[in-house]
């Protein structure tokens, strides 16, 4: 079995600093210190106990889903192998009661496994970015976007499987390590996808476990690694990762915590992607070869070649919905659907 080689990309920044083009492009980038600055890094390098410290200062005592699993789960939060449940625990409790049992099981060899994931700083630690914040050099638009979210990963060691995310993703390393393990999102079909849900945290992740391979069952995922790159992060490094890369997310040390930015520059009025895919599924995928190859012409020129060009020809009081959508016209083309489908 080959091993990926090519290493992610690396700028170094001036703490808090992103150079614009970063942001702009398609490629993933390591962004070498960007939040060294922060006190939460800061106090990493005296240990776990004094960032624990900290964040329960920040800590407003709400709830939260937490991940448990046995010690043999090893932080691989995945299927059972029937593939239709999930090999670990959600369970109801307090951040500050998971931070204390991460601490009591630093020094043992095989301890169990927890994991608070995708947690809304607002939600939680409302006061946090006080002092552990940058700001993003995004594009400025004149339509209203989804709102940022910015959202804490706490937990010993931890293997997110391969998965994408919808939204831009700036992932910043505060206390442990972490290896990202990249694919661009044309190599989807050598990742082998797994069910579309349940899923763990909510995405569709690849059914292949990169430490040992099934080549007889995943014949194609050697053309992924030829694809792919690796990002390793220390503590005060981000990765810009851009939205829709495949993305596995190893927490290599016994106490890790990262913190994330998750942004779109699409218009809010857009929706999710998913919901095209469900529609598809539903209206497209069990027609004949031929219609559905007709089909995938139809969407490659109204949608995925130049969708501006497939209005072009009309005059502009004609084009409808081939023209520019504004808000409104979003909404009339979701009541119409809406509409269609309750038919």
């Amino acid at each position: 079995m080959q091993h990926i080689t090519r290493q992610t990309k690396t700028v170094y920044c001036q703490s808090g600093g992103i150079p614009p083009e970063v942001l702009s492009g398609a490629e993933p980038v390591i962004l070498k210190g960007l939040v060294s600055h922060w006190p939460l890094v800061q106090l990493g390098q005296q240990g776990s106990a004094a960032v624990v410290d900290y964040l329960c200062s920040h800590y407003n005592g709400k709830t939260t889903q937490i991940y448990y699993g046995e010690p043999g789960l090893n932080g691989r939060y995945f299927y059972d192998e029937s593939c239709s449940k999930l090999n670990y625990e959600t369970r109801l409790g307090q951040v500050d009661q998971v931070l204390q049992q991460l601490l009591e099981w630093q020094d043992q060899d095989q301890p169990p496994s927890a994991y608070i994931a995708s947690n809304l700083l607002s939600t939680h630690f409302p006061t946090l970015r006080q002092y552990n914040d940058i700001q993003l050099p995004k594009p400025v638009v004149s339509y209203e976007t989804e709102p940022d979210r910015v959202s804490i990963w706490l937990g010993n060691k931890s293997l997110s499987a391969c998965h994408y995310d919808s939204s831009e993703n700036l992932a910043c390393c505060v206390l442990g390590k972490r290896r990202f393990t990249l694919f661009p999102p044309d190599q989807i079909s050598h990742l082998y996808p797994g069910p579309l849900e349940p899923t763990p945290g909510g995405q569709v992740i690849s059914m292949v476990d990169f430490e040992q391979p099934d080549l007889e069952r995943f014949p194609d995922f050697p053309k992924a690694i030829a694809a792919g790159q690796i990002a390793e992060l220390e503590p005060g490094d981000a990765l810009y990762l851009p939205s829709m890369w495949w993305h596995q997310v190893e927490a290599l040390s016994s106490f890790n915590i990262l913190i994330n930015y998750w942004w779109s520059t699409a218009p809010r009025y857009t929706g999710s992607g998913m919901n095209l895919l469900y529609h598809a599924l539903l209206c497209l995928r069990d027609k004949p070869e031929h219609e559905r190859k007709a089909w995938q012409a139809v969407l490659n020129h109204y949608i995925f070649d130049d969708p501006k060009k497939a209005g072009q020809h009309l005059p502009e009081q004609a084009r409808g919905v081939l023209g520019e959508l504004d808000e409104m016209q979003a909404r009339q083309l979701r009541a119409m659907l809406l509409n269609r489908l309750n038919r």
